[in-house]
């Protein structure tokens, strides 16, 4: 039987016929990217679940695979869980938009667009969206129950934030969020600037309204979350010395943070970006290559270049730490994941934000909230 050859329409529409069943439908006439093709295992256990030191195997669940969920965007980036509405939003950060992706019919869909290159995301106490938006307004906002946005920080003693990235909340409502430079420096997520803060922080922004700056002596702070006790608060270093690492400060009652010690060290090779924390204390850390270059150029078809330490095969995915600091468990992914949550009905779903795709793991552990 000769092959059937579909005109553009066709084909068109025999796209968005297999593109329903896997959420990318509602992508379809939209400036995207990449749609990366993805085939899950068919095996269990998943052989990309890895189990580094036996403690991680309670985590696993046998009869569990990797999913993607969604593709087609440039850098995908801040996702974050609402159970009211069984949905997650994640930022596009590139393609200037907020995305929605839905548990009860598998949609993906814009939320928000433009989004002023918003990057982290988090949900308050009161159930209200937060949100960073890295480049231009340079500010943290709020979305209020009827859409509209409220201004929670924009400046810092009289000086415009360098580029608002993660965010959290504590049980106290007060909001903390790190403002590296990395919606400024360049041309990709957003638009290039001179910083006007003369450190890269961490903020808190008080119940009150009172910013502060409670950590003003890591340089590019990134991801950050609290222990489950709210003890301590994980704070990533993208330029630490000399690698990229976690810290862990002390939490003190009246909002400023103490001594620190270093809790992960990411390795040469190794890019720590965002990370959440479960309720047994365990870090589930966004992982891939930092784009490092070998000392020395080797021969490549012909040419003299300098490839990378370490393989992104081997080092895209999420790599889940002990509260003390050690590895237990690798999940391996075909992107490099910036970032992650917990969600899902029982908060026991990993969702995975990783180059240009959304994946999910169920797993038996919970977020800490």
């Amino acid at each position: 039987m000769q092959d059937e050859i579909l005109n553009p329409v066709q084909a068109r529409r025999a796209f968005l016929k297999t593109a329903a069943g896997s959420g990318l439908a509602a992508l379809s006439g939209l400036a995207g990217a990449q749609s990366f093709e993805y085939k899950p295992n068919q095996r269990y256990p998943d052989p990309a679940v890895q189990i580094l030191d036996p403690s991680f195997a309670r985590y696993r669940i046998y009869s569990s695979t990797v999913e993607q969920l969604a593709t087609g965007m440039r850098w995908a980036e801040g996702p974050v869980y609402f159970p009211d509405g069984g949905y997650l939003l994640l930022s596009d950060i590139p393609n200037n938009r907020i995305m929605k992706y839905s548990e009860k019919d598998g949609s993906f869909s814009v939320f928000r667009s433009p989004a002023n290159w918003a990057n982290g995301n988090t949900r308050d106490r009161q159930g209200r969206l937060l949100t960073c938006e890295h480049s231009v307004t340079r500010r943290v906002v709020r979305t209020e129950k009827d859409g509209k946005l409220t201004v929670l920080a924009d400046s810092f003693e009289g000086k415009k934030l360098n580029a608002p990235n993660d965010i959290v909340v504590k049980s106290d409502d007060s909001v903390w969020f790190t403002d590296p430079l990395f919606g400024i420096n360049g041309e990709w997520e957003g638009f290039r600037a001179k910083p006007e803060q003369a450190s890269t922080n961490v903020y808190r922004h008080g119940s009150d309204g009172k910013l502060s700056a409670v950590i003003t002596d890591i340089v590019n702070p990134n991801g950050l979350a609290f222990s489950p006790d709210e003890k301590k608060l994980y704070v990533v270093e993208w330029k630490g010395t000399p690698n990229r690492s976690i810290w862990s400060y002390d939490v003190n009652a009246d909002g400023s943070v103490g001594a620190r010690t270093k809790l992960i060290d990411a390795a040469d090779q190794g890019a720590l970006d965002g990370f959440r924390v479960d309720r047994d204390g365990n870090l589930w850390c966004g992982w891939g290559s930092n784009g490092a270059l070998q000392g020395e150029a080797t021969d490549v078809g012909g040419r003299k270049v300098f490839q990378l330490k370490g393989r992104s095969e081997d080092l895209d995915g999420v790599m889940v730490f002990n509260p003390q600091g050690k590895a237990i468990g690798f999940i391996r992914l075909p992107e490099r994941c910036a970032n992650l949550t917990f969600g899902g009905p029982k908060n026991n779903r990993l969702y995975m934000t990783s180059c240009h795709s959304l994946y999910a793991l169920y797993v038996e552990a919970h977020g800490a909230t």
